[in-house]
């Protein structure tokens, strides 16, 4: 089966995670995928498949190797982002041959080149697209469907092989993909995500990331008498907004520059809430960005009154390249990979995180590897058949080149 074959699958399961549930996983409705999920391994012949009970997938494909080889891994995250509806999803495959594409006629939606100049890349290729009204999920169903391929490929091959580890995990986009990981039971000496974007991405540096929340205490009354006594909580929480650099923000930022991001905020007269995430790549610079919102808190519980600002700032991972650059090899083996396969690598910076940053402090280094797809968690997202073919193929040569590179370091 083809990859896009299997997306098209994939893509009829809702699978949104939710960051205010505290069930595990976050929602019921990953689980019906990950049930799907384990059948298929099954069927393609891997040992041990099984959803554990927080909704994790694991399997086994064993060694056919006559010699001990690094065991590797592959994983992909199930669910979907909220920023747009994983419901009633209709794909299509567009034979694109350049200019806008017209998603949905009735609704005038349409994907245009003006806002997306790197759809160019894509003419006399096929893309899968979906109405306007939705996502696709190629973040990241197209990992997903990518795995699948490459093991059937490889099985399909004969050739020798290590074994390797399939991890299928559920609340990526939500930050607690790695949260109930089995590391020790997964046993792999590295791994690689499958979650990136335009085909030839080649990703070990991801941003440090941290989360703030702020509530903003005020103080209500009738606006007639309101001279000296009010204290609007809304407005001391778009003063606190500004007070941050004006640039430091992510439709200002690009390549390894940090930012901060009001992700929402709400409130009224009594009481307001904001909240953001922090990013940087630099270490240095990301203790800094923390900083500098104590400080605004301070500066602002100063002017107002003590408790009028409440912060709370929390890391949620970390750069991984520290951890990868000790065992350089696994990009090189990825490299080599795409090289086999005509695929020019490109090693970029990750502008956000995977499963694999964290995965990585937890002792197994997992850079992240390209889906072929674009404008990921939004209406407009979209991925090429062509490149998701390809990079099933980078992925079993992946496989199928460690095994010969062992060999030959013997």
């Amino acid at each position: 089966m083809k990859a896009y074959e299997r997306f098209l699958s994939y893509v009829s399961y809702p699978t949104m995670s939710d960051e205010n549930s505290d069930t595990v996983p976050s929602t019921k409705k990953q689980l019906v995928l990950a049930e799907e999920l384990c059948k298929e391994l099954e069927a393609l012949g891997l040992c041990d498949a099984k959803v554990d009970s927080c909704g994790y997938v694991y399997a086994t494909l064993p060694s056919n190797c006559d010699r001990e080889i690094n065991t590797i891994g592959l994983i992909a995250h199930m669910d979907t982002s909220s920023e747009a509806s994983d419901t009633d999803i209709k794909a299509r495959i567009v034979d694109y041959k350049g200019g806008d594409i017209i998603l949905n006629d009735k609704k005038n939606i349409v994907m245009r080149v003006s806002d997306y100049p790197y759809l160019e890349n894509y003419v006399d290729q096929h893309i899968i697209v979906s109405d306007g009204t939705t996502l696709i999920g190629a973040d990241d169903k197209a990992g997903i469907a990518e795995i699948m391929t490459a093991i059937e490929k490889i099985i399909a091959s004969g050739k020798p092989h290590g074994t390797v580890k399939i991890g299928f995990t559920p609340d990526e986009e939500i930050g607690r993909g790695a949260n109930h990981f089995d590391i020790e039971g997964f046993a792999a000496d590295y791994a690689y995500t499958v979650d990136g974007g335009a085909i030839g991405e080649l990703e070990y540096e991801n941003f440090n990331a941290a989360g703030a929340y702020i509530k903003v205490n005020g103080v209500s009354i009738h606006p007639g008498s309101a001279k000296d006594k009010m204290k609007n909580a809304s407005t001391i929480a778009c003063e606190f907004n500004s007070m941050l650099p004006p640039d430091e923000v992510p439709e200002k930022t690009e390549g390894y520059e940090g930012f901060h991001h009001l992700s929402s905020i709400s409130g009224g007269i009594e009481k307001a809430e904001l909240r953001y995430i922090i990013r940087d790549h630099d270490r240095a610079k990301f203790e800094a960005k923390k900083a500098q919102f104590v400080e605004i808190a301070d500066a602002l519980n100063k002017k107002y009154g003590e408790g009028t600002i409440e912060l709370s700032v929390s890391d949620s991972y970390y750069n991984m390249k520290e951890k990868i650059e000790p065992n350089m090899f696994i990009i090189d083996r990825a490299r080599k990979a795409m090289t086999d396969c005509n695929v020019a690598p490109k090693i970029v910076p990750i502008r956000g995180g995977t499963d694999g940053a964290r995965l990585s402090f937890m002792g197994l280094p997992c850079p992240n590897l390209c889906t072929g797809g674009e404008n990921f968690h939004s209406r407009f997202e979209f991925v090429s058949c062509e490149a998701m073919e390809t990079i099933s193929e980078i992925l079993a040569s992946l496989i199928l080149n460690a095994a010969e590179q062992e060999k030959m370091a013997l």
